[in-house]
């Protein structure tokens, strides 16, 4: 791995190049920035994911419970392009996975929209809904916009002062891109983690005067949540099961399900999109177990033996100020 590295390397200063030159621009207002009069979260890392963005989002629209929140993503992975405000009923193919996902969640509790254009996309839901505030999911590289807060993730395993550009390595921008966070959170700690793990991390980071850090772990359910009811995941304890996965980083979610159960283990890349084949492979499962985000594309084959353990963030220690 070092050696194609070293490899990469060369690629890796090009790309830092092209990356800190378009930041350049913006920090000197070559490119311009829009602002508004409305807070927005943006919500992102530096690396190309399995952070834990979703969950933060879910968390944020927890966190501001009775207020008017707009959730604006990119739509990772949808057929569609342009703006398009969504409900409950579409599907992933139009919506993409996760914003989808947090939509059927949250209902009209939220207005969920997904645009590739974050400036187009934040006018329309200014323009045709009473807002409070708007969240946007993976934003952090979208400079267009120049947010009220930034909310910077970084995953407990690979902290980006650990990281290297792409292709090197999964940053998407330089590591000094962590300056225009005001809150860093570290998601996908261990539960346990002591305070002096966490000052050691901190120490790390090397934060900024105003710059806040949180360390974060992922929460899961007790119980499994099929296509119209529910079993415990203690009641399968010692059975195996077959666990299907299309994420970034599965093996946190891996490791919770191996204190349960024995595992068959069909893994795919991140947001995967399933063929007829794969399908029909699952449906002849006896059992199968997937995450919430798979689930949202694999539920319109009305999979009866297919099931998902529900997550979300939780924190250790004092919960962000935002």
């Amino acid at each position: 791995m070092q050696e194609l590295r070293l490899l990469l390397y060369p690629f890796s200063v090009l790309y830092d190049g092209i990356t800190s030159l378009r930041n350049y621009a913006f920090d000197r207002g070559i490119l311009e920035q829009k602002e508004y009069q409305i807070p927005i979260i943006a919500v992102g890392n530096l690396s190309t994911g399995g952070t834990g963005k979703t969950p933060m989002i879910e968390y944020l629209i927890r966190h501001f419970t009775g207020k008017k929140i707009g959730v604006l993503s990119r739509g990772y992975g949808r057929n569609t392009s342009g703006y398009i405000e969504l409900s409950e009923n579409d599907s992933t193919e139009r919506a993409g996975d996760e914003p989808l996902q947090i939509k059927r969640k949250f209902k009209n509790l939220i207005v969920s929209a997904v645009c590739e254009k974050r400036v187009d996309g934040i006018e329309r839901l200014l323009k045709e809904h009473q807002l409070d505030l708007i969240l946007l999911d993976d934003a952090f590289q979208h400079r267009y916009v120049k947010a009220s807060h930034y909310v910077l993730l970084t995953s407990y395993d690979m902290l980006y002062v650990d990281d290297y550009l792409l292709p090197a390595g999964n940053l998407r921008e330089s590591r000094k891109g962590a300056q225009r966070a005001q809150t860093i959170i570290v998601t996908k700690c261990p539960a346990d983690i002591s305070a002096i793990q966490r000052n050691e991390v901190k120490l790390k980071l090397k934060l900024l005067p105003g710059q806040q850090v949180y360390f974060s772990y992922i929460g899961y359910e007790k119980e499994l949540q099929g296509v119209d009811h529910k079993i415990l995941l203690d009641g399968l304890r010692g059975k195996k099961v077959t666990v299907v996965t299309g994420i970034a980083k599965p093996k946190p979610f891996l490791k919770h399900l191996k204190g349960f159960i024995k595992i068959e283990h069909l893994n795919y890349s991140d947001h995967h999109d399933f063929t007829l084949q794969e399908v029909e492979t699952i449906r002849n499962k006896k059992l199968v177990i997937t995450t919430e985000k798979d689930f949202m594309r694999l539920k319109k084959h009305e999979l009866r033996n297919l099931y998902y353990l529900p997550i979300q963030t939780e924190f250790v220690g004092k919960e962000p100020v935002l």
